[in-house]
């Protein structure tokens, strides 16, 4: 179950991490919906970090969210570990809740929804990793509402 379950109202901040970039992204748990933020390029934790440390002060979250990439046999890898250790140190610099939400081929929806969208090249990449972030915090609302609603229709079946 999320961390965040107990904070269904107020903005959350969805990470895309990358060793080069980090795609951010922002949303509203009573809107269910996530746009694009920024992209933090750097590769300096220090600076990483005192960038997130903004945009924290700035958007004043009550979770965040990072990818989790996967194979697509839904096995673990390297970057696996790693977002892992970001979501860590998020948890632990913030103290704020960290849910883990799936990527498996948000890269891939985000360069053909750019290249639908007339991006192509580098006018594509200046978006890429931003646009995977927020495909990211929407598949997460999208599951949390569906696990809320699943969790509501068995407990209307329990009580009949």
């Amino acid at each position: 179950m999320p961390e965040s379950v107990r904070r269904p109202h107020g903005s959350v901040l969805a990470f895309d991490f990358g060793e080069k970039r980090i795609g951010v992204a922002v949303g509203e748990w009573s809107l269910g919906q996530a746009h694009p933020l920024t992209i933090i390029r750097s590769e300096v934790n220090a600076e990483r970090f005192a960038a997130i440390a903004a945009l924290i002060n700035e958007w004043k979250p009550v979770s965040l969210v990072v990818g989790l990439p996967v194979a697509l046999d839904g096995t673990t890898h390297t970057m696996t570990a790693r977002c892992t250790r970001f979501a860590n140190q998020l948890r632990g610099r913030f103290g704020l809740p960290v849910d883990y939400a799936e990527e498996r081929l948000s890269s891939v929806e985000a360069e053909e929804r750019l290249r639908e969208s007339g991006y192509n090249g580098r006018s594509a990449k200046e978006h890429l990793d931003a646009l995977a972030a927020q495909i990211i915090l929407q598949c997460f609302f999208e599951r949390f509402s569906q696990d809320s609603t699943d969790r509501n229709h068995h407990a209307h079946h329990d009580s009949t």
